[in-house]
């Protein structure tokens, strides 16, 4: 007589939980090794395009040709349509110039490029880092899915940078298809690291540079819904009621801290408008928002809430210098600058842009269809009176 195994056993259910754990991380390795299977053919398949000059070779009809014959040779094989042959030329081109020859990169060991190091010629020196970027762009290319790199080829229009940030932003985020699509729509490229600072003169070089890309400006904020009157506390509620939309604004590793924070400073209370501590700087950030212009003031009150930032919450060998940003609507950048250079503190100051809105409808332009139906529902219904 068999017999039953009960999942109350300790030992087995915890054999199970290890299995299961076991064959999905197989599943994962499985997945990345295909997809890694597949960009490397893609991009093999663009170079051999574009090497063979095949567009001028063999007419206009080549893609939907060589689409169709690998298809018969490969009735099992998926990803062979004309769109994505068409695509993977485009995929070469784009990063051509990064990868060179990418077949040679990625048969390089470590090995070999340990030893450039220790070359005495600066210039084999100087290829072999070409080379160690190469290989890093070839595996960041290869962790990302296909049809995130058909969204990437189609916005980035030929600019090997800008695409290349995407596609390192996809890999360091793990963002989603969806993910992506939104960042590409909201010109995060253009934005990124673009606030203006002093961080380069007041943190240490290891990390100014970090908390510099972590800046955006102007930050948009049209997840807020804000199409009419506002004023600060509206604003900054509706940034909190939106707080998961936030914090991907703001960028990767912020963690919300607290909204008109607490300060008690000598015998005054102070509250920072938000607060936030920021994992990969590992310091904490104080926020100020303003609906109005960037006033020298402003810089002057966020470097105070820094400051004491620094004595009442940061912790010794724990935590780095806190940072401040202000994001305002609207500044002069002369002025903004100026404050900066006055301030011992490290800021950043940024704009914001709420929806972009549409001019409200004039007598005498074009109707809409509704207006249409209406009035030609009214005249049939007077002709029938």
């Amino acid at each position: 007589m068999e017999k039953s195994i009960s999942l109350l056993d300790k030992d087995y259910s915890r054999w199970i939980s290890e299995l299961s754990s076991r064959y999905r991380r197989s599943q994962i390795k499985a997945a990345v090794k295909v997809n890694e299977e597949m960009i490397l053919f893609y991009l093999e398949l663009g170079r051999d395009i574009v090497l063979l000059d095949a567009e001028n070779k063999y007419g206009s009809a080549f893609y939907a040709s060589l689409s169709r014959d690998l298809k018969h040779a490969l009735p099992d094989a998926s990803g062979l349509s004309e769109s994505n042959i068409r695509y993977a030329k485009r995929f070469y081109v784009l990063y051509s110039e990064a990868i060179g020859n990418f077949q040679q990169v990625a048969e390089e060991s470590e090995g070999k490029l340990l030893l450039a190091q220790s070359l005495s010629n600066s210039q084999q020196v100087a290829e072999k880092f070409d080379l160690v970027f190469a290989q890093n762009v070839i595996t960041d290319l290869c962790l990302v899915p296909w049809g995130h790199h058909i969204a990437v080829i189609d916005k980035a229009k030929g600019n090997m940078k800008k695409a290349l940030f995407f596609v390192h932003q996809t890999v360091q985020n793990g963002w989603s298809r969806n993910m992506l699509l939104n960042f590409l729509g909201t010109d995060l490229y253009e934005r990124q690291g673009k606030a203006l600072t002093n961080f380069e003169r007041t943190l240490p070089k290891e990390s100014s540079e970090l908390a510099k890309e972590l800046t955006k400006d102007p930050y948009n904020f049209a997840f807020t819904g804000i199409t009419g009157r506002y004023n600060e506390r509206l604003l900054k509620d509706k940034l909190l009621n939106n707080i998961t939309q936030f914090l991907v604004e703001l960028g990767t590793g912020f963690a919300y801290v607290g909204k008109e924070y607490r300060l008690q400073i000598g015998d005054t209370e102070n509250f920072i408008d938000l607060l936030f501590y920021n994992l990969n700087l590992s310091c904490y950030v104080v926020i100020e928002v303003k609906i109005g212009k960037f006033e020298f003031a402003d810089a002057g009150q966020l470097g105070g809430y820094v400051v004491s930032c620094n004595h009442l919450l940061r912790k010794e060998g724990r935590d780095n210098p806190t940072i401040g940003l202000l994001i305002c609507k609207e500044k002069d950048s002369l002025v903004a600058q100026y404050a900066l250079e006055a301030s011992s503190q490290p800021l950043g100051i940024s704009e914001y842009e709420l929806a972009k809105l549409y001019p409200e409808k004039v007598e005498g332009t074009i109707p809409t269809i509704e207006e249409l139906e209406q009035k030609l529902g009214e005249r049939i219904k007077n002709i029938e009176d």
